[in-house]
């Protein structure tokens, strides 16, 4: 008799499902078109080597073996804030933490805490700001992707209700690659009393905007955004993630962010590899303009209502038709991973496309020539 669990692996693998972790063996040589290695630089040797030649044997702490309230070492930390406050402006203040994950699920429960919060957040939000959501234990609702009128009206009635909306969004989303309209999105947030706006940039850092800053930098009213999170895993090729928040914020987080409090920091040396690139990347404005023209590219080869991104989903609907058409782009030397429910809402299953500086017009070319081939197939249901 199968047990429980094996029942439950059993009922994934029969609707197309089924996740497993992939071998490397599997992914060699392939072209990469899922991880998020937005500027192309996580396969550079050559900042790899600069990094390390630059530094004595003796300065590479491989971990800080503690929270980053009770570790020794702090200047590698401190110095990586600085360059992002030094970046950023506004009077904003950086909190590295070990991931965005940990960011969302500390962040939005400390938030939570000081007062009557009423959570809004745009229904296409990440699953950690999810996850960070339900850890609040506040009461929230979230509407209908990118309506603002619709999110104007719950803070309206949150208000009313003696109630203090926190308004929570990412700026690209991480899913469909489309946009928030930030502008509107502080509008909003200035029109009702207590409102607190959260915006996640994980997707944005590195990849868009001035210097890679992202989309709120430069937006109308940068400084009415309570809290901005980033990440480093993806377009900076390290790992962390980093908010952005007043002092006085910042200071609360150190004290009531959990994820925080209770983890052990990064290592030292992934905050100096960090700070090596996150100064680099200012600079990258040459890789951010072949980025921006892949992602054009891809728009012509996958066809779609989506805007041209250096993300791109390609709808199959079916979790089956996704990992069908995923296993045939590898055939044809191109790895492009099927996102399935939970992850997506049923009915939108999809091949999501992730976009790198570093694709040569060679290698979008050969996608165009496999993806119209797969395309005549029928693959798609």
């Amino acid at each position: 008799m199968k047990t429980d669990i094996e029942l439950v692996l059993e009922e994934l693998s029969e609707s197309g499902n089924l996740r497993r972790l992939p071998e490397q063996d599997m992914l060699t040589d392939l072209c990469d078109l899922s991880s998020n290695d937005y500027l192309g630089i996580g396969s550079r040797s050559d900042l790899r080597k600069q990094f390390f030649s630059s530094r004595k044997a003796e300065d590479l702490i491989m971990t800080s073996s503690a929270s980053r309230l009770l570790a020794s070492r702090q200047n590698p930390y401190s110095r990586l804030e600085q360059s992002i406050n030094t970046a950023y402006g506004h009077e904003k203040r950086t909190l590295l933490h070990n991931s965005g994950y940990h960011a969302n699920t500390g962040l939005i429960p400390a938030l939570a805490s000081i007062g009557k919060i009423f959570i809004i957040a745009d229904r296409l939000v990440h699953a950690s700001i999810i996850d960070g959501i339900r850890l609040s234990g506040v009461p929230f609702t979230r509407f209908r992707h990118n309506d603002y009128a619709q999110l104007d009206n719950l803070a309206a009635k949150a208000v009313a209700d003696g109630m203090r909306p926190l308004i929570i969004t990412e700026s690209i989303y991480s899913m469909d690659g489309d946009c928030a309209d930030i502008d509107t999105l502080v509008d909003i947030k200035r029109r009702h009393t207590g409102a607190m706006l959260y915006i996640d940039e994980a997707h944005a850092f590195g990849a868009v905007g001035e210097g890679g800053l992202g989309l709120c930098r430069n937006c109308h009213g940068a400084v009415d955004i309570d809290v901005i999170v980033g990440t480093f895993g993806k377009a900076y090729a390290s790992a962390g993630a980093f908010s952005l928040s007043s002092h006085t914020l910042r200071e609360f987080f150190v004290n009531r962010c959990r994820s925080l409090i209770f983890s052990t920091a990064l290592a030292p040396l992934t905050a100096e590899w960090t700070n090596f690139i996150f100064e680099l990347s200012l600079g990258m404005d040459s890789e951010r303009s072949q980025l921006k023209q892949r992602g054009i590219k891809l728009a012509e080869i996958t066809g779609g209502d989506y805007a041209p991104s250096h993300i791109r989903p390609y709808i199959t609907g079916d979790p089956k038709s996704a990992v069908e058409m995923s296993a045939r782009l590898r055939q044809c030397g191109f790895n492009v991973l099927p996102i399935r429910r939970p992850t997506v809402p049923p009915g939108t299953d999809r091949l999501r496309f992730s976009l790198s500086a570093a694709l040569t017009e060679k290698d979008m070319n050969s996608l165009s020539c496999a993806f119209k081939e797969i395309k005549k197939n029928n693959v798609r249901k």
